[in-house]
């Protein structure tokens, strides 16, 4: 059988079987709290199997940020994201806001539709935005809402000269199309005059329907309901179009597309911007900065990564092609002309010259899991490895703390971020240790905003954005992390070995439990 677009009402039984049959699953690995479970299938194009088959994710109150962003368990990310966006266009995101952490559907206060089609040209966490004409918590409600509008401010979209249609959206539950046709002879009360197009209409209206988050508690009638006038959709498109798995150039640690824009957009990268990656491995948060509009330039420590030679990380290819790089990526979307270059160069050492030269400094700096954090160093250096690349260049390297490793990142982007400029990082978080005191910072940059990306029971990531507030002065130059913020990272694989350390308990304890 397809995917889910193939169901049809005789597939219900089939459904309910796959829904059985997961909780067995769950129930046979001790896994007992179904309530804290989420079942569904993804909606085409974002299928990872061509035929049908149904997620069970528990517990779904531990679900990684992706798993999150597809079932809608906790919607931060796009609160971060939207303030972002809206002071790019000149906005604030108001304390007026009606926010729902556990809905799909919120209320935001918007200076102008110009600026909500502004927001939605930009954002990978909105699906569409409307103007809000009406809503409640029952029918009877919507429709007092609803008679409540100004006619004025309906009346441009209802002329006799005019063509509409109505579309009914229900989260977590789904009507009959008798239902549906019910629900839309409601509204006979607004004074529609135009004449009904469902191919190419000129405005298009949505009665939207919130059901609540518990697939396997669904109410007879919504929590909340909503009429408005569609704007426009945002740009959960490019997740698609610029996926890693069809990217010309990757390594194992190329950022995933979604979260690259996310990281663009917590940037305000515009066009014309110079944005910088000091750590740029194969350039993927540059291709998303691009996108926007602005010139992009990295810097890496690994001569092999930057000129695309040795080891391919696809599978079933043994080495890089010959136009395997950071340029060709870019070449890939269309995007060359944005790109400056990128450098062979170490980030504990700048290379450039004194100013503020970049409007936003995004970055993924290497935490010792999939790529070793290293510096250049002298032969008298402890720890010191010489490497030959395939092109005889030979550099001696040691290690790199990740408390300097942050250090010298936030020194950097004080000195050499225009005012305003922001910096947008990961950093790597063993969860038993982690206070908000932990985040470093610095005299020239304020925290904006500090979102987690789940990685396993006991580590996560958080994706900082901090932005420049104050100038750069000389005694700015050595402002180290205190001591609360420097320990947590002391260590050359201080991360690493809290990361692994869960794993290896994980498998003594699979280890014990098959003994017994």
């Amino acid at each position: 059988m397809g995917n889910c677009k193939t169901l049809k009402k005789e597939h219900i039984p089939l459904v309910k079987r796959m829904m059985e049959v997961g909780k067995a699953v769950l129930q046979r690995n001790n896994f007992s709290d179904l309530n804290d479970v989420r079942m569904g299938f993804h909606w085409p194009p974002f299928c990872s199997i061509s035929h049908l088959h149904l997620h069970v994710l528990a517990p779904a109150s531990q679900l990684g940020f992706l798993s999150r962003l597809f079932y809608r368990i906790n919607s931060y990310w796009f609160i971060t994201e939207i303030k972002s966006l809206l002071s790019l266009h000149g906005g604030q995101f108001s304390g007026e806001q009606e926010i729902r952490v556990n809905s799909p559907f919120w209320i935001l206060s918007i200076p102008s539709e110009e600026m909500a089609r502004g927001l939605m040209k930009r954002t990978v966490c909105a699906k569409s935005i409307f103007e809000l004409w009406g809503h409640g918590r029952s029918a009877g409600e919507l429709y007092a809402s609803l008679k409540n509008y100004p006619v004025d401010k309906m009346l441009p979209y209802l002329q006799s000269d005019s063509t509409y249609k109505i579309h009914i959206h229900t989260f977590n539950k789904t009507l009959t199309q008798a239902q549906k046709i019910k629900k839309i002879d409601a509204l006979e009360f607004l004074p529609f005059k135009g004449k009904v197009n469902l191919k190419k209409p000129e405005h298009i209206f949505w009665i939207l329907e919130d059901y609540g988050m518990d697939p396997n508690n669904v109410p007879e009638e919504p929590f909340h309901l909503y009429f408005g006038r569609w704007i426009a959709d945002g740009q959960r498109e490019l997740i698609e179009s610029y996926s890693v798995k069809k990217r010309h150039f990757i390594g194992n640690t190329s950022m995933d597309a979604c979260l690259s824009f996310i990281m663009a957009n917590h940037g305000r990268v515009k066009p014309d911007d110079v944005v910088y990656d000091p750590f740029v491995g194969t350039g993927g948060l540059l291709i998303s900065s691009a996108h926007f509009g602005a010139y992009v330039c990295g810097t890496d420590i690994d001569y092999n990564t930057i000129h695309g030679l040795g080891k391919a990380t696809r599978k079933n290819q043994k080495w890089r092609g010959p136009d395997e790089n950071i340029r060709a990526n870019l070449r890939q979307y269309g995007l060359e002309k944005y790109y400056l270059d990128a450098l062979v160069s170490d980030s504990s050492r700048p290379i450039w010259r004194k100013g503020m030269l970049f409007d936003a400094v995004i970055t993924d700096p290497p935490y010792g899991i999939r790529e070793a954090t290293r510096r250049t160093g002298a032969q008298k250096e402890t720890d010191k490895t010489a490497e030959r690349s395939t092109e005889n260049h030979i550099f001696v390297s040691s290690s790199y703390h990740l408390s300097d490793i942050f250090f010298d990142l936030l020194k950097f982007a004080a000195e050499y971020l225009v005012m305003g400029g922001r910096l947008v990082y990961w950093l790597p978080i063993y969860r038993p240790e982690y206070t908000e005191e932990i985040i470093p910072r610095h005299p020239c940059l304020k925290l904006i905003s500090n979102c987690e990306q789940m990685l396993s029971s006991h580590t996560s990531r958080r994706l900082i954005t901090m932005e420049k507030v104050k100038e750069f002065k000389d005694q700015d130059q050595n402002s180290y992390l205190l001591d609360g913020q420097y320990m947590p990272y002391r260590g050359h694989n201080s991360f690493r070995e809290k990361y692994f350390s869960g794993v290896t308990k994980r498998i003594a304890k699979e280890e014990k439990d098959n003994q017994k």
